[in-house]
């Protein structure tokens, strides 16, 4: 043990130069804004996006269950300084809003222009936005709707989406209230529930909902039926991956990812 008079000193610190790589080096940098409650999209999107070419960036903005109308809409006053959060200084390809029902609930323009606050001049996208792209890229119209939600939260998915020119055949709901609830909702029931949906006049399926975990039994319902069935979170990613520029197709995720994202679509929502 030394004494108390001993002095000891570590030796001083030397400054080594370093190269700092450009810009245009890296991956493709995109960002997301999730649900305090999101348990589901960071896992979808690590098999969806190319880890090689892309980095994916997300905040979390406030969220209480039920997920009602009410509870959706509480979420827009604070949708501008979440996307402040999202890596400041770094140039992002696109932006995602990753709750379907709250896109619709405030209005895909109202989150646009929310999130366009801080950052001005990026590309943003929703997953019902993304849909719409999807359903139009597959040369689709004639749509089933499955969701998680409370039938107060489905009915006016139902009815942006008929806004938006579809027509909805059939919509049904699995009543739950809980996003958490939504997250363990299993593949047995959703494939059952989503081939029940289908009819002759059927083109589509459309899997409303980024907490629920339709990315897992996307191959499996358009084996059984012959028809393309679309997802919150399949259509977001593969909507993001386009707007970088990216044109991957993961393995095992449907046939949207054989699409080009629609011009229309190409810039995201706008006016």
């Amino acid at each position: 043990m030394m004494g108390d008079d001993t002095m000891t000193r570590s030796p001083q610190t030397e400054i080594i130069d370093c190269r700092l790589r450009d810009h245009s080096e890296g991956p493709r940098r995109l960002g997301a804004i999730l649900l305090s409650t999101d348990q589901v999209f960071e896992t979808d999107a690590a098999r969806l996006l190319d880890r090689d070419r892309t980095a994916l960036h997300v905040a979390r903005i406030g969220f209480e269950n039920p997920t009602t109308p009410e509870r959706l809409r509480a979420m827009a006053p604070d949708l501008s300084r979440t996307a402040g959060l999202l890596v400041p200084g770094a140039e992002l390809s696109a932006v995602a809003f990753a709750c379907t029902s709250a896109s619709v609930t405030i209005g895909n323009v109202a989150v646009a222009d929310a999130i366009h606050t801080s950052l001005p001049g990026v590309p943003v996208v929703t997953p019902s936005f993304a849909a719409l792209a999807g359903l139009a890229a597959l040369g689709t119209g004639r749509v089933a709707l499955l969701t998680p939600y409370l039938p107060e939260t489905t009915e006016p998915m139902a009815d942006y989406l008929a806004g938006q020119g579809l027509d909805i055949i059939r919509s049904a709901c699995f009543a739950l209230e809980d996003d958490r609830d939504m997250a363990r909702i299993d593949d047995h029931s959703m494939i059952e529930a989503a081939c029940a949906l289908d009819g002759p006049e059927v083109d589509a399926l459309f899997l409303s909902c980024t907490a629920m975990r339709g990315v897992d039994v996307i191959d499996r319902i358009e084996a059984r039926l012959g028809k393309p069935v679309v997802t919150s979170n399949q259509a977001l990613c593969w909507a993001l991956g386009r707007m970088a520029g990216l044109d991957g197709r993961p393995k095992g995720f449907g046939r949207l990812f054989d699409c080009a994202l629609p011009t229309d679509f190409a810039r995201g929502i706008g006016p």
